[in-house]
């Protein structure tokens, strides 16, 4: 399948880069210590949102803050850490990225920025771009992320593509009304609605073409 666009928009763990170690593994720390249970972490969905709203849907207002910072705390020290929480670059992340214009593409994450940056070095992936839960005011499923990514960019929504491995992003990607890439590094294939399906980031190429870019992707 080829695409035709002007800017490329990537979340970033699960898309980028590998974290979903780190992520359990600061997440039921946090659980342990706020007596959050998994069934309600079933119940409010974890992947793909900020911290944030997660933490708002799970205790009461006067405690979220406090949460939220020991959640920041755990995640950046893990990031930090000498095995830099285990974060890795997915297949193909790196090659991708490295073959685009600075002003053609961007990260657009749920993390703070502190997380994203020290996630993103790890990962070595030198993003000229990233919006971050630090950014905006509602997060993904709503579409003001993927928006202010393209605003920032000087391009139309709807000449971006977003590529995206969680529900809650392919949703905002949708209502920003960009076209969507799916990647099954997370979720299974049938949970994952978008104008194309693939299995990580190494079956993308790409080839700047007439001012704008022209993407190929198979399997």
């Amino acid at each position: 399948m080829r695409i035709s666009a002007d800017a490329l928009l990537f979340d970033n763990d699960g898309t980028l880069l590998s974290s979903l170690d780190a992520t359990v593994r600061c997440w039921t720390r946090w659980a342990g210590e706020y007596g959050v249970s998994a069934a309600d972490f079933d119940r409010v969905g974890l992947h793909g949102r900020p911290a944030a709203e997660i933490i708002a849907d799970l205790l009461p207002a006067a405690r979220v803050p406090g949460a939220l910072r020991r959640i920041e705390e755990l995640e950046l020290q893990d990031a930090l850490g000498p095995d830099g929480g285990g974060v890795a670059p997915l297949p193909g992340a790196v090659e991708l990225t490295g073959a685009l214009p600075a002003g053609r593409w961007a990260v657009v994450t749920s993390a703070t920025r502190p997380l994203a940056d020290a996630r993103l070095a790890r990962a070595g992936i030198d993003a000229p771009l990233v919006v971050t839960a630090d950014d905006i005011t509602r997060g993904k499923p709503d579409p003001e992320p993927y928006l202010l990514a393209a605003a920032k960019l000087g391009v139309d929504p709807a000449r971006c593509v977003v590529f995206e491995d969680a529900p809650a992003g392919l949703a905002a990607g949708r209502a920003a009304g960009m076209r969507t890439v799916a990647l099954t590094t997370t979720h299974r294939r049938a949970e994952l609605v978008a104008d194309l399906v693939v299995g990580d980031l190494s079956a993308v190429s790409v080839r700047i073409a007439d001012g704008g870019l022209e993407l190929t992707a198979g399997r």
